[in-house]
């Protein structure tokens, strides 16, 4: 697949969010619980999400990943238990969309890595990944993540 890369601008988002840290196995059980719970906790109070689902991946040990998992809101709000508020952080990132299944995003990341050293530019270290479609209703080969890497 070829990836297009490019340069964004985002303004600071604030968020709901859950802090787990899971190999990269348990994925997909921990993230299903985090979003379950912030859905819960955003239901009793009235309130929805203002875009897709995200995960930031604060490191890359793929056995011990730390992983902030949440949805964007519209207003910041407080949270409760292992709900937490926090921010999608504003300012420059580079970002590519990848459209395959999620085993296979690992070529996105190498793309928009060999972009970044092509262009000059230097990531936080941290890495977002925004889920555009659901997997439970959409074939692998039809996912859409969007990858960005917020820039120093």
């Amino acid at each position: 697949m070829t990836y297009q890369c490019q340069l964004t601008h985002r303004e600071a988002q604030p968020t709901l969010a859950v802090r787990k840290r899971a190999s990269v196995q348990q994925m997909p059980q921990v993230l299903g619980q985090a979003w379950g719970a912030i859905m819960e906790f955003a239901g009793r109070n009235g309130l929805a999400p203002a875009g897709p689902p995200f995960v930031a991946y604060h490191n890359m040990d793929m056995q011990d990943l730390d992983l902030e998992i949440g949805f964007p809101f519209p207003k910041s709000i407080s949270g409760e238990g292992e709900v937490q508020a926090g921010e999608l952080p504003g300012g420059q990132g580079a970002e590519c969309l990848h459209v395959g299944p999620y085993d296979k995003i690992a070529a996105a990341y190498e793309a928009l890595q060999k972009w970044l050293d092509e262009n000059g530019h230097t990531p936080t270290g941290v890495a977002y990944e925004f889920y555009l479609n659901d997997p439970q209703t959409t074939r692998p080969e039809e996912l859409h993540t969007q990858v960005v890497f917020p820039l120093k």
